[in-house]
């Protein structure tokens, strides 16, 4: 029998409203082959009553703290509550109702929800981020959290967060594709008008000197390599095909995505395997080709470190 992920997203007043819209939006668009959704997803609040927002307004919760009880993933929105944002505390109320989640539920913040679950200890020892502008009040309140804020969003596990605001989409997104596959994640982001996958990490949105020169963009250099991943792609080949020095290509590279050369090429081959194992009959060998990887030791090995699963594992999970 058809029974969806129950999804709980956890309004903490004063919430910010945009990210508390974002998980309903996405998950809800997901459904499978018949069109039965695959998330349940309801928005509670500690108490039962409405939420107020940053912006102006309240949000009236479809369920109570019960809700939670059942859970199977619980996501907090960014928040400006005082205790985890300011003082590395948790209200009582707000302790209380995380403690009544089960234990093997997953655990998902986006932007400052990271804040939440880092004061209840739900983060130590797991990689982190939040919103850029607030990494240094998280360093500092929850040092055993292992912050990284350069990035969109981080995997641990059963332990994810997003960086500010809209890259909760590009985590929701994640979560459909990690759940059900990339053609589930594409269709929602298809039907969103988003990309489903944003290329680098929140690094390119930090405030800092913009480069004069329009005409040294890396862009050009990531489109023509995601069409040449099965040649070697080094960082020389890289800059040599953007007509520059390889020091001012890793510089450029790394200010417009976040990521140097090397680690964002072999994501992308991560990524073209992956669709290619979903959506081909190809032998493992072909598609470590195609992805640039050489080898089907070698292929395992980085989709072993990328999802923790082998190239067949993951295609009986994607293709059925």
């Amino acid at each position: 029998m058809h029974s969806p992920h129950r999804v709980v997203v956890l309004a903490i007043p004063p919430v910010i409203g945009y990210d508390l819209t974002i998980p309903p939006q996405v998950l809800g668009e997901a459904v499978d082959d018949d069109g039965r959704l695959l998330y349940d997803v309801r928005v509670v609040s500690v108490d039962g009553a409405p939420v107020t927002a940053t912006r102006g307004y309240a949000i009236a919760p479809s369920a109570g703290p019960e809700a939670l009880v059942t859970a199977e993933t619980v996501i907090v929105p960014g928040t400006q509550v005082a205790g985890p944002r300011r003082e590395g505390t948790l209200p009582d109320d707000l302790r209380a109702a995380l403690a009544s989640v089960p234990a093997g539920a997953r655990w998902v913040s986006i932007c400052t929800g990271a804040f939440v679950l880092a004061a209840a200890g739900i983060l130590d020892g797991h990689r982190a981020t939040t919103h850029w502008k607030y990494a240094d009040d998280f360093r500092r309140l929850y040092p055993a959290a292992a912050l990284d804020e350069d990035v969109l969003f981080t995997d641990d596990g059963r332990v994810l967060t997003s960086a500010g605001l809209s890259a909760g989409i590009d985590l929701c997104l994640h979560l459909v594709r990690r759940d059900h596959g990339t053609a589930v994640a594409n269709a929602v982001a298809r039907h969103m008008v988003v990309p489903p996958w944003r290329d680098g990490g929140q690094a390119q949105f930090i405030e800092r000197h913009v480069p004069g020169r329009a005409d040294e963009t890396t862009g050009d250099v990531r489109a023509w390599a995601q069409a040449h991943l099965h040649r070697p792609l080094d960082v020389t080949t890289l800059a040599l095909q953007a007509s520059m020095s390889v020091r001012t290509f890793t510089r450029r590279f790394r200010e417009e995505t976040g990521q140097s050369p090397g680690a964002w090429v072999a994501q992308q081959r991560v990524r073209h395997a992956q669709h290619l194992l979903e959506s081909t009959d190809l032998p493992v060998d072909q598609v470590a080709a195609q992805a640039g990887m050489g080898t089907a030791a070698s292929l395992r090995q980085h989709l072993r470190a990328s999802v923790g699963v082998s190239p067949s594992a993951y295609r009986r999970t994607f293709r059925g």
